[in-house]
C-alpha cells in the first residue's frame, strides 16, 4: 500500500460524515445509550456486558478519530480496521434480532433485520470511503 491513493470530495464528505457517525456512537457506548448497546452483546462473549460496551464506545471514539484526521496510508488502514470492527460486531446485530431485544428504536423483529442488511452498507462505506477499496485492488 505504499503508493498514494486519492480520494474524491464526494469520499471525503462521506468520510467526514461516518467519523462524525462514530464519535457519536463511541459517546453513546460511554454515555446516554449504554443501556441500548448492552442489548447487542451476545451471551457468548466472555467480558461483563457493560465492560464490553465501554470498551468498544473507546474503539468506535478512536476509529471515527481516526476517520476524521488521518491521511494517506493512514487512512487505508483505518478503513479496513473499521471494516473488520463492523464485521466484528455483527454477531451483536443478529444476537439483538435472536432473541427479540428492543433498543435504539428497533422494536419489531421486522426493524431488527432490516438492520441487519445495513452492516454490510457500512464495511462498503468504510472501504470506499478511505480508497481502502482501491487500494485492495491495486495489491491483485
Amino acid at each position: 500500500m505504499s503508493e498514494k491513493i486519492h480520494t474524491t470530495t464526494l469520499q471525503h464528505v462521506a468520510r467526514g460524515l461516518l467519523g462524525t457517525f462514530m464519535v457519536v456512537a463511541g459517546t453513546g457506548h460511554l454515555t446516554f445509550q449504554r443501556q441500548d448497546f448492552r442489548a447487542q452483546v451476545p451471551d457468548f462473549v466472555p467480558f461483563d456486558k457493560d465492560t464490553t460496551v465501554l470498551a468498544s464506545g473507546v474503539v468506535e471514539i478512536g476509529l471515527g478519530l481516526g476517520l476524521l484526521l488521518l491521511k494517506g496510508e493512514n487512512r487505508v488502514r483505518m478503513g479496513l480496521g473499521l471494516a473488520a470492527f463492523y464485521a466484528a460486531v455483527f454477531p451483536g446485530n443478529i444476537h439483538q434480532y435472536t432473541h427479540h431485544l428492543s433498543a435504539f428504536g428497533l422494536d419489531t423483529d421486522q426493524k431488527r433485520l432490516a438492520r441487519l442488511f445495513f452492516q454490510p452498507v457500512l464495511i462498503g462505506w468504510a472501504l470506499w470511503s478511505t480508497g481502502a477499496l482501491k487500494a485492495l485492488r491495486k495489491r491483485k
